[in-house]
């Protein structure tokens, strides 16, 4: 890391020669990735966050942040199917409640999304950048227009997308 913030050249190219010396460190692919979603370059992120899950399915970071892209990039049963692990860490797991606030996001169960987000916040301390992006969907969440003519509580359309339009440009890691 402290490599690649001294490199004012290319972060990515330097990312890349660390991958060529050690092809097998997933927090290189996970960096990598999460770089490539920074700057705009949604195929080459995609396969660089795979990648970093494949090689370490464990890595409880790469796998939420994976999903999370898949999501925001209109895959929710992808980014399901990638989150389905995280329920084995341990209870009260930060990135439990995130995954849990984002479902219920896929759902529009707008409250919900807001408590579990709300929670992870809470639970996490390690990353602040996660959770500044955790913030920022709630603020949009409770931003969204109600159009209520029935004079119901549930808008009368789906607003997730709509949502997740709005934040895809906005991801950091």
């Amino acid at each position: 890391m402290a490599a690649i913030q001294s490199d004012d050249r290319d972060e990515i190219l330097r990312v890349d020669r660390l991958i060529g010396s050690y092809p097998d460190d997933p927090r290189l692919h996970f960096l990598r990735g999460s770089l490539l979603a920074s700057i705009g370059r949604p195929i080459e992120a995609l396969s660089s966050l795979k990648k970093a899950v494949d090689l370490a399915p464990d890595f409880a970071i790469a796998r939420f942040q994976l999903g999370f892209f898949q999501l925001t990039s209109g895959e929710a049963v992808d980014a399901l199917t990638t989150w389905g692990p995280i329920v084995l860490l341990p209870e009260g797991h930060y990135l439990r409640f995130f995954v849990g606030g984002l479902t219920h996001l896929i759902r529009d169960e707008f409250p919900e999304t807001i408590a579990r987000l709300q929670e992870g916040i809470a639970a996490n301390e390690e990353n602040p950048a996660l959770n500044r992006d955790m913030q920022l969907i709630i603020d949009q969440v409770v931003a969204i227009p109600r159009d209520m003519p029935d004079g119901g509580g549930e808008p009368t359309a789906s607003a997730t997308s709509f949502l997740l339009d709005q934040f895809a440009g906005r991801r950091s890691s």
